[in-house]
């Protein structure tokens, strides 16, 4: 058996913490977190799966526990790629001669500050759809490489969509069109050349909650175009591509943008035996099957001459 390799990890999976931080002064608005989280280690733990040794594995009881913790130690409220950095940190340092690296895997639920009367509510909230999501490494120098997302962006638009001049075969029974509705389930995902919190590209510190704002409302103004009169999508494809190359022309400090853009269908009723005319009007909303049209867009690495 000397030949067998182990590749091995252990953690703790959907822990679910909700973070309040109460004004600190009479009138001050509230802020609620609710985040999900997955710790994944990578230790050196060999010998509890070879010889039944438990000795140097960190209790997955005491991840989730330690969640809760940090979560308390956070006096002021932080984004969440910032509790993702400091909670991989947490166990490189308390373990540096067990744990060599850690994954930890986040999502916030959407609770937004209601309204009352066209404003802000002081400690009233309400769930909204889509999700922020983030993946951190810590490598055993206390590195931390994080990406960020959002998935469930569910947008749509009523016109300004069509789809032409595509391969046809004698499967095909799609027509072509210049008008049609538009609609997705958006799941994007970008990485910062950020390591530990500091932007390498400007040696600032990163203002995640900043960042994901101003990504999320990139993606959904290219999605639609100017408010009055839209723009046009000659198909999901190309969509999907001025989102991404938007996102990299305004943050230069974002390398690569991921987008998956599945097809929410709205297909037109037809029932001419009923004697009932429909134009456009009544469709039947369906998300399976569905198209999925997913693609990276990245910065091509810049090349350092010697010469």
């Amino acid at each position: 058996m000397a030949d067998l390799e182990l590749e091995h990890q252990h953690g703790k999976a959907r822990v679910r913490v909700a973070r309040l931080w109460r004004g600190k002064r009479p009138g001050e608005a509230d802020y609620l977190a609710e985040w999900n989280v997955s710790i994944s280690l990578i230790s050196r733990v060999l010998a509890a799966f070879t010889d039944g040794d438990n000795s140097n594995i960190v209790a997955t009881d005491t991840m989730k526990n330690t969640v809760y913790a940090i979560a308390k130690e956070c006096t002021d409220p932080l984004s969440l790629e910032d509790f993702g950095v400091r909670l991989g940190r947490h166990f490189l340092t308390t373990y540096p001669k067990i744990v060599t690296g850690a994954k930890v895997m986040l999502f916030e639920k959407p609770w937004e500050r209601a309204t009352v009367d066209g404003q802000p509510h002081n400690h009233g909230f309400k769930l909204g759809s889509e999700k922020h999501t983030v993946e951190v490494v810590v490598n055993s120098d206390g590195d931390a490489k994080v990406t960020s997302g959002v998935s469930e962006l569910s947008l749509l638009k009523t016109t300004q969509s069509g789809f032409e001049g595509f391969l046809r075969d004698k499967y095909t029974l799609l027509p072509e069109t210049r008008e049609r509705m538009l609609a997705s389930a958006i799941r994007a995902v970008w990485r910062c050349i950020c390591y530990g919190g500091l932007c390498s590209y400007s040696s600032k510190p990163a203002d995640y909650q900043k960042t994901y704002r101003e990504v999320k409302d990139i993606l959904v103004s290219t999605f639609f175009g100017p408010p009055h009169e839209g723009i046009y999508s000659p198909s999901v494809q190309k969509t999907l591509y001025e989102m991404a190359q938007a996102v990299l022309s305004r943050f230069p400090e974002i390398e690569s943008v991921y987008l998956n853009m599945p097809n929410i269908h709205f297909l037109p009723v037809n029932m001419p035996t009923v004697g009932v005319k429909f134009g456009d009007d009544v469709f039947i909303p369906t998300d399976e099957p569905h198209g999925s049209i997913e693609a990276r867009l990245s910065r091509k690495p810049i090349l350092i001459s010697n010469l």
